[in-house]
């Protein structure tokens, strides 16, 4: 009897190319053999698919089997191979009809078995419905829902691999996909909840509207944290191409929810974490923290805290928007379109300028202490600020401040300026792009000529101060960016120095 072939995705990055399953049975002593550059997960397939097989009620082969998992160049990781495998093995043992050779051929087939045959998800299922362009596609039923979320082609859901044979006999109908989101929007922490704070307040709304890269600075309990946390609630939920692109990264770590389909991701790792867990990397490699934070908010706590190596590798993604990664056996491509909004103390025990006057640390610290951060970092924020310690009369007061919602409607006024203007919001904006689209009146370009010879801005830094006073001035509203939009972009950048 000629090989069965089954079809299914392997994946490469954010990419998840057809791997061909091809089975064939043989006379012989009893043998399975699996090649095609199968890891440990895949290899451990044999022992999964030989139980699910006979605990589903089917007879497993005598003779030899030799199972090809092809392109042969292209590694195998996780227990996505098992149901073709399966279905591989009774088709080529003559356990499924003829008329099961049609769907065999027209669908794809993805999903890890237990013991029992029952279907378990898979890490990537979103990202494998993108990629397949519209063939239609049999996975774990948990899976499935998250794959028709992708909006290209049929999805159709199982509980076992005895009911995958049932459909392919004919016995039985397989439920589709539900490509339905939560009917409720994902909750964040409102603004309303902060007191006091008013410049910051300020920066929190200019960084939503512009999605512009942002770090406070100031003594503990003064609310970086609290500010940080309510970003996302300020931005409008994502389009659908850019909320594709999330869930897709999300899923190759297995981490996509599709009750948050559309949310921003809000991405918060310890300052102990490594450069492989925030830019990615292993083997094969996997997203790290900025690609799984893309089209979201990236939140650094203890900025300073963060290992040199971990913080300078940010900056190849923060001008980019993805990330490459190299090794010897594989090169992946992740994006990288975060938000970094990042947090520090202005000294190492936190206390400098602080009314208790509980700090001790010497002029030297603190510059060793602020230099853990290196000058292509800083530049590459667009907005910097000092979020200073509460009085007490401030906290004592009932009630806070704006609450989110009568923000976040300014901010989306001004995004939709934005795309209607370029396409994209003002922080997006290419170099070559920003005389174009920020029309700066004569005392603006004056004034930024100053500001330049004083402060000795790079070009880098003359860019991104004229990108956040456009987005000033988009949130006033004003077709033009004047003076006063650029002044007030200006003392968002104040040097640790001058604080």
């Amino acid at each position: 009897m000629p090989p069965s072939i089954i079809w299914c995705r392997g994946v490469d990055g954010l990419h998840a190319p057809r791997v061909q399953v091809e089975t064939d049975l043989s006379p012989g002593l009893p043998r399975f053999t699996l090649v095609g550059l199968p890891e440990t997960e895949v290899k451990e397939a044999r022992d999964r698919v030989h139980a699910a097989i006979l605990n589903s009620g089917f007879k497993f082969p005598d003779g030899r089997l030799i199972v090809n998992l092809a392109p042969a160049e292209l590694p195998k990781e996780s227990g996505r191979y098992d149901l073709p495998i399966a279905l591989g093995i009774l088709a080529v043992s003559n356990q499924l009809p003829a008329s099961a050779k049609e769907r065999l051929r027209t669908y794809e087939f993805a999903g890890e078995l237990s013991l029992s045959g029952a279907l378990q998800p898979i890490r990537g299922a979103f990202a494998m419905a993108l990629s397949a362009g519209g063939a239609g596609f049999v996975l774990p039923r948990a899976s499935a829902d998250e794959a028709a979320l992708a909006g290209v082609g049929e999805v159709l859901g199982a509980d076992s691999l005895l009911e995958v044979a049932a459909w392919l006999a004919g016995r039985g109908e397989l439920q589709s996909g539900s490509a339905r989101a939560a009917a409720q929007p994902v909750v964040f922490p409102d603004l309303a909840d902060l007191k006091g704070q008013a410049q910051a307040r300020r920066v929190l709304e200019i960084a939503a509207a512009g999605e512009h890269s942002l770090l406070m600075y100031g003594p503990p309990g003064s609310g970086k944290s609290m500010l940080a946390a309510r970003l996302p609630g300020l931005m409008p939920p994502l389009s659908d191409a850019a909320a594709r692109e999330s869930a897709a990264v999300l899923s190759l770590a297995g981490r996509f929810d599709p009750s948050q389909f559309r949310a921003r991701p809000y991405r918060a790792p310890h300052a102990t974490a490594s450069a492989v867990a925030l830019v990615g990397g292993g083997s094969p490699p996997r997203p790290g923290e900025i690609s799984l934070a893309t089209q979201g908010i990236l939140f650094l706590d203890e900025f300073p805290e963060f290992d040199r190596k971990v913080l300078e590798s940010l900056r190849e993604p923060l001008e980019r928007g993805e990330i490459h990664i190299a090794r010897a056996a594989r090169h992946a491509t992740f994006p990288a379109r975060f938000q970094l909004v990042a947090a520090m103390n202005p000294c190492p025990c936190g206390w400098q300028g602080h009314p208790n006057g509980r700090c001790h640390c010497t002029p030297d610290k603190i510059r060793q202490y602020r230099s853990r951060i290196s000058g292509p970092i800083l530049d590459r924020m667009d907005l910097l600020i000092e979020v200073p310690a509460l009085p007490a009369e401030t906290m004592a007061q009932t009630g806070g401040g704006e609450a989110s919602a009568e923000v976040r409607a300014r901010v989306a006024a001004a995004r939709e300026k934005q795309v209607a203007r370029q396409g994209m919001v003002n922080a997006r904006l290419e170099a070559g792009h920003v005389d174009e689209y920020v029309a700066m009146s004569g005392q603006a370009v004056q004034l930024l000529q100053q500001a330049a010879a004083r402060l000795d801005l790079s070009a880098r830094s003359w860019h991104r101060i004229m990108k956040v006073a456009r987005t000033i001035a988009d949130l006033a509203g004003s077709i033009g960016t004047e003076k006063n939009h650029l002044a007030e972009a200006l003392q968002y950048r104040r040097p640790f120095s001058e604080s």
